[in-house]
């Protein structure tokens, strides 16, 4: 088996019949590990042959995606999360990285088209993100964070072709109940790593990282869009340390 396609889902209703019918093709199989939904998810996977569905209690991101690299039997994977659609050059790119019979790299990061709230955002530090996201089984894992883990390798890597369409948030509503879920995530890793909010960290990080956004990395040139991510990435930063000092 060549591809395997791994993604963890959790009411991912909203998104996933795109990413999956972007993958189907070009996937030997698709793993996907759900964390109990309770919309249509599993409904909508299941109109799919290639599809595997797991069900495993949320252990954690990081944790979660490496039971999902476990399972896979491909010799590559790519690992996607359930709003990332890649475009057709990164598919043919894959497609060939895959079916050859030797090749420099194995790891590729790809770059992000993050399209936030309708719009693809080009600055603010969104427009130039990499990740790792196709690699052979055994060159890697994830770290065990509970949320922002990052993809482990000693392996070089290289940069794939194309892009990921990253879907981010269907509206407001959406963006600001993700947003408290992820930082009470994160809160609970930083304070498990013995980190400390002081009230000055509390009170200024927030103003550095809308004016770093905003201005530093240019987001004003998104327009209001551009104004809301950056406004709501310094809300996220107050959250994180406002619930680590509560902690």
């Amino acid at each position: 088996m060549k591809l395997s396609v791994a993604i963890i889902t959790f009411n991912e209703d909203r998104i996933i019949e795109k990413t999956l019918n972007s993958v189907h093709d070009i996937a030997d199989e698709i793993v996907i590990i759900d964390s109990f939904s309770s919309d249509k998810t599993l409904e909508i996977c299941a109109k799919f042959p290639k599809a595997k569905v797991i069900q495993q209690k949320f252990l954690g991101f990081g944790k979660q995606k490496n039971f999902a690299i476990e399972q896979c039997s491909g010799n590559w994977i790519l690992f996607l999360d359930a709003d990332e659609i890649p475009d057709e050059t990164a598919k043919k790119a894959i497609q060939k990285i895959v079916s050859s019979e030797k090749t420099t790299f194995k790891v590729y990061n790809i770059s992000f088209n993050n399209i936030f709230l309708g719009k693809s955002l080009k600055y603010g530090g969104w427009g130039n993100i990499k990740r790792e996201r196709l690699f052979q089984k055994g060159t890697g894992k994830y770290s065990e964070d509970i949320v922002h883990e990052i993809f482990l390798t000693s392996e070089n890597v290289d940069l794939l072709d194309g892009k990921l369409n990253h879907f981010t948030y269907k509206d407001i509503h959406h963006h600001i109940d993700k947003s408290n879920k992820y930082t009470t995530m994160m809160a609970e890793k930083m304070y498990q790593r013995g980190k400390k909010a002081t009230v000055l960290k509390i009170i200024f990080s927030p103003f550095y990282q809308f004016i770093k956004s905003y201005f530093i990395r240019l987001g004003f040139l998104d327009g209001l869009v551009g104004y809301y991510a950056a406004s709501t990435a310094a809300f996220y930063t107050f959250l994180k340390y406002k619930k680590l000092h509560e902690l």
